[in-house]
């Protein structure tokens, strides 16, 4: 029979309750680096400009090739088991559903991008396209991650 002293208990408390803080840390890392976010931000900035000063040609091009791009470098970076500490976790303990919160946060992008460049538009804005794109490229690039993190929240991934 074992007899725990009140002080060792309370002592295996607080291990447990660090060993809880820091797996919630991991988990939260789980994503994008920071940078990936501000290099999506500089491509739809980009693809602003080439929407609204380019030929329809190179706006289209570009678009195909910044989707490319981005889902190449998405998939480079994270495979469901890289932290953006640099932690590596095992593929059990990372959702499945990450990737398409991924996806979810650029097609929202997206919808926000074309309604508020067409709101802009029907209000007679010059370079409604670019003025667009540099708000969006904003939430992105200062938001990503922290989007990215609440939504995974909401979804319990």
């Amino acid at each position: 029979m074992i007899v725990m002293n009140e002080a060792t208990g309370d002592n295996a408390r607080s291990a447990l309750e660090a060993v809880d803080r820091v797996q919630q840390k991991v988990s939260d890392d789980v994503g994008l680096p920071r940078w990936y976010w501000w290099m999506t931000a500089a491509g739809w900035i980009a693809l602003g400009v080439l929407g609204s000063l380019a030929p329809v040609w190179a706006a289209v091009t570009g678009t195909v090739l910044f989707g490319a791009l981005n889902a190449t470098l998405a998939g480079r970076l994270y495979d469901g088991t890289r932290g953006t500490a640099g932690v590596r976790l095992r593929r059990s303990a990372v959702s499945r559903r990450l990737p398409w919160l991924i996806i979810a946060i650029l097609v929202a992008g997206v919808l926000v991008t074309v309604g508020v460049a067409l709101w802009l538009d029907a209000d007679g804005a010059a370079h409604a396209g670019i003025i667009a794109s540099v708000a969006v490229a904003a939430v992105i690039g200062f938001g990503g991650p922290e989007i990215l993190r609440t939504l995974r929240h909401w979804a319990h991934a």
